[in-house]
């Protein structure tokens, strides 16, 4: 009988954020986020990568499967989307980065998290 992804991931022993089974929306990989700067004076600047520091985290109440990510990145302040198709561990997850603020992007995809599967 084949293993579901959660059992071969807790028989690894580890399971990093960025690999999480749920770190997804509609199947598609939610790590790391697009960043975009919106500094309408210099212009409208988007990256990608675990890039830059965590300073915020905000999940609005009416988009509860969604959580806002606001990072400082090379001097610029930039601003990442997490979008999940469930809202219980989008919930969860907020709750952990919020104990991550200051930490980098690339320290956070570390985060080990087999406890939540």
């Amino acid at each position: 009988m084949p293993f579901d992804t959660r059992a071969r991931l807790l028989s690894k022993g580890s399971v990093e954020l960025r690999s999480h089974p749920l770190m997804n929306y509609r199947g598609v990989p939610n790590w790391p986020p697009v960043w975009t700067n919106g500094n309408q004076l210099r212009g409208v600047k988007i990256t990608k990568g675990e890039i830059g520091v965590l300073k915020y985290v905000l999940v609005h109440d009416q988009m509860p499967n969604r959580i806002f990510l606001f990072i400082d990145h090379e001097g610029d302040g930039y601003t990442g989307c997490l979008l999940f198709n469930d809202p219980s561990f989008c919930k969860q997850l907020q709750t952990i980065l919020e104990t991550e603020i200051g930490a980098s992007i690339k320290e956070i995809g570390d985060l080990e998290l087999s406890y939540t599967l």
